[in-house]
């Protein structure tokens, strides 16, 4: 049995009436997959931007495995110390991994927030040699949007991430570079210039299913929805 993880920011943990990537990579598994699978972390709440605290479980639809290591707020620099107790504790193969946007946004430069990727990697393998991983870029936005510094500082990361993977990429843990559709549009695909909408929920799911088809023939190809 694949036992995948989720793992991430608010854009992975959702908040309290959302379905989450989470959801769609999750139904996408289930039509595609063709084989026994998991889905596995530590947590199952939602955010709840009422209480400001990850306490909710209002999710659009609750009927699905909602686990997941993603929290508001939370970057590499938050998960790196937390990954190899929660591989070894969830028995994890696949990280499923959207980060970077907290880090830049708040804590590390591109090249410090890359450091802590190569440190996520290196702990995660520490629990599981074996371990696969698909990270996310650092999606558009509307600080990168708005802020020419801050687009800077997201590229320069972006490109630093793409040279990480190639250059840890091993045989038996390989790691998979992801990216979002090209499509993926601000105005249309997030709630309010980050979050992703139902469009955008789809679409990060997307990104990571068409990266595990295309490499590891795992699944089909996504079939996007809106809704």
């Amino acid at each position: 049995m694949l036992r995948f993880m989720p793992v991430g920011d608010s854009m992975t943990i959702g908040s309290a009436g959302e379905h989450t990537w989470r959801y769609r990579m999750w139904q996408h598994l289930c039509a595609t997959y063709g084989g026994p699978f998991k889905i596995v972390g530590p947590r199952e709440a939602l955010y709840d931007k009422a209480t400001d605290s990850p306490a909710s479980y209002e999710y659009a639809d609750p009927e699905f495995p909602r686990a997941h290591l993603a929290g508001w707020g939370e970057g590499w620099l938050h998960m790196a110390p937390l990954i190899r107790e929660t591989v070894r504790e969830q028995r994890a193969d696949v990280l499923l991994v959207s980060l970077g946007l907290i880090d830049l946004g708040f804590y590390t430069n591109a090249v410090q927030t890359a450091d802590n990727v190569r440190l996520f990697v290196t702990e995660a393998r520490a629990a599981n040699p074996r371990v696969r991983m698909v990270l996310l870029p650092v999606i558009p936005n509307v600080r990168a949007q708005d802020e020419a510094p801050f687009a800077d500082e997201v590229a320069a990361f972006n490109e630093l991430l793409a040279k990480t993977v190639a250059d840890l990429d091993e045989p038996r843990s390989p790691l998979l570079l992801a990216s979002p559709p090209p499509s993926y549009d601000i105005a249309f695909d997030t709630y309010d210039g980050t979050h992703p909408n139902a469009s955008g929920e789809h679409k990060i799911a997307e990104g990571f299913a068409e990266a595990m088809h295309q490499a590891w023939d795992l699944g089909e190809p996504y079939e996007a929805g809106t809704d």
